[in-house]
């Protein structure tokens, strides 16, 4: 079966308004190319316990879940460490991300025309960065060479950890998408059909939207209500979306029942998910 996919969002920045969130939308456009969608989306404060019960249900959901934020080596930073306390585990300095770690401090020394003190405290410091749960594998950094990495919990969910970085972050989903999860890439192609309908009540379409459902197991029907839509005014777009060759039925059924509704209906709109 195609894995359940989940986002966490670290950051009191993000829960603060200092920064906006641009990860959500990336990795729904990310796994939309590849015919994947996300199932939900969880934000976390810097908070040690918030995050490690956040990571608790992650590792006990059986999901793919990718938490952004958190991993660096700043007081700030708690993600490396609630990782292990979520899965029981020590932390342990992951001996490729070490190196991967010294040649990047071996790198900006170059760059910088100074030599390079592998024992200088703040070249200590920065291996903290390398630090992961027993058992971790690493996620390649493409931008700067400082992993991530992935762990995997006894209920089997998997949890692939990156930077807050966009530039660093969506690149590297990419890689675990690529190598992890490709035989799941468009495998059942998804489509979603909904029409305008002018001046209706939710309440009143409920009954058919449960007929629908009912009538058609594997299609979700769907209702996004506006009030005050600059070009519809008061409306409901009304619509089905599922596996797309379960769809074209369901849809049919459903503008019958909107015309013996007698609905006023607008404009049809048709979108591959």
């Amino acid at each position: 079966m195609t894995p359940t996919f989940g986002l966490i969002i670290v950051g009191d920045e993000i829960l603060s308004g200092k920064r906006a969130d641009k990860h959500m939308p990336k990795v729904i456009e990310l796994l939309a190319a590849r015919g994947l969608s996300l199932a939900y989306a969880d934000y976390v404060g810097d908070s040690p316990d918030r995050i490690t019960a956040t990571l608790q249900r992650a590792f006990a959901s059986g999901d793919v879940v990718f938490s952004c934020g958190g991993i660096g080596a700043t007081p700030d930073d708690h993600t490396r460490q609630c990782a292990a306390r979520a899965l029981g585990r020590e932390l342990l300095l992951h001996p490729e991300a070490e190196a991967l770690i010294r040649e990047r401090m071996q790198d900006v020394a170059r760059e910088q025309g100074v030599p390079y003190e592998a024992d200088r405290p703040d070249n200590i410091h920065r291996l903290n960065m390398g630090v992961f749960p027993a058992g971790a594998r690493i996620i390649p950094n493409p931008y700067n060479k400082i992993p991530g990495f992935s762990c995997e919990g006894a209920g089997g969910g998997a949890v692939h950890f990156v930077p807050g970085f966009p530039v660093m972050a969506w690149p590297m989903i990419e890689e675990v998408l690529e190598r992890h999860y490709a035989e799941f890439f468009n495998r059942t192609p998804q489509t979603e059909q909904s029409v305008v309908v002018y001046g209706a009540m939710e309440a009143a379409l409920t009954p058919l939207m449960e007929r629908i459902e009912k009538m058609h197991p594997l299609v979700r029907v769907f209702s996004l209500p506006s009030v005050d839509h600059p070009q519809y005014g008061r409306h409901i777009e009304l619509g089905v979306k599922g596996p797309a060759s379960s769809v074209p039925a369901a849809w049919q059924d459903l503008k019958q029942g909107l015309h013996e509704f007698g609905a006023n209906c607008g404009p049809e709109l048709v979108r591959n998910l």
